[in-house]
């Protein structure tokens, strides 16, 4: 476990960098200067010129990258140069709430997949398992924002249920989290169905019901463990997908999340802005992904890291 722990650390790390400094570089060819679009078209070449050097941009992109990441490592991410505040302030406000949408989408999906999955593992030709079958095959091929704009103008225009968008209580939630988790639910209850039908098959179950086990037993206890290996690794995916790709659903409902702090941050050459943001999200994956392994190895003993 030590060497395997020392390993995912230095893959750890270096992921980190190599992903830091790839969006650092992506930046800086992009089209568009930044401090133009800061000053706009009228602006003197003296205050063109004065605007560079106060950014940094005038210098040579390796001294300029290595200066940030010392600061960034030592907490001085610095300031905005879209919103003229501090980058560390704009992140700890965007970032609670994407966090929390990422979670309650994934846990929403992960609790919705589980009686679906079973129940098209135990009734595979039922008409209700293939109808089932159907509705997450469809729901593999939904695009988000439209399966957005549909609940919004179902609940929030038609019905008048619920808030069409904004971050104003935990109710103006329901809709994105929502949207969020029909296509992961749609995931994970195909994981859980396929892996469901090989337990069932495997010699384990059929000694554990020739002994006379309780049906909730056998499924639960000797099934249902071997066959989430398979949706806990799907839920792991999903959720760092969730962290970095959560941009069109905040656009569609108007949260004022990372990928919106993102997204106007590339659109505006934000480069602190950016990086930080990236930094965090690429850290907050990596953690994830390392907790998901290990809880692996907490389900299926079988697996070793040694």
């Amino acid at each position: 476990m030590k060497r395997y722990l020392w390993r995912r650390a230095g893959g750890f790390l270096l992921t980190a960098l190599l992903v830091n400094f790839a969006t650092f570089f992506i930046l800086q060819v992009l089209p568009g200067d930044p401090a133009l679009l800061m000053l706009g078209t009228e602006g003197s070449p003296e205050a063109y010129a004065a605007l560079r050097r106060e950014l940094s941009l005038d210098k040579p992109v390796l001294p300029r990258y290595g200066q940030w990441l010392l600061r960034f490592i030592g907490g001085q991410w610095g300031n905005s140069w879209r919103y003229s505040l501090p980058v560390r302030e704009l992140v700890s406000r965007a970032f609670p709430l994407s966090l929390g949408l990422a979670l309650l989408a994934v846990g929403a999906a992960a609790g919705a997949a589980l009686p679906v999955g079973l129940y098209m593992a135990l009734r595979p030709r039922s008409f209700g398992s293939r109808l089932l079958s159907l509705g997450t095959q469809l729901g593999l091929g939904l695009p988000q924002f439209w399966v957005g704009i549909l609940l919004i103008q179902l609940f929030a225009v038609q019905l008048r249920l619920l808030p069409p968008g904004g971050a104003e209580g935990w109710v103006s939630f329901l809709l994105p989290t929502l949207t969020l988790a029909l296509p992961r639910m749609a995931v994970l209850s195909r994981f859980l169905r396929a892996g469901m039908l090989e337990a069932l098959a495997e010699d384990y179950v059929r000694t554990a019901r020739a002994k006379g086990l309780p049906q909730g037993s056998v499924l639960f206890k000797h099934a249902l463990r071997n066959a989430a290996l398979g949706p806990l690794t799907a839920a792991g995916v999903q959720f760092a997908q969730l962290l970095a790709g959560t941009i069109v659903v905040e656009q569609v409902f108007g949260l004022p999340g990372v990928g919106q702090l993102l997204l106007n941050g590339v659109f505006q050459r934000d480069l602190p802005l950016v990086q930080a943001v990236v930094t965090l999200v690429v850290l907050l994956i990596l953690l994830f992904d390392l907790a998901f392994d290990l809880c692996l190895g907490l389900l299926d003993p079988r697996i070793r890291y040694e």
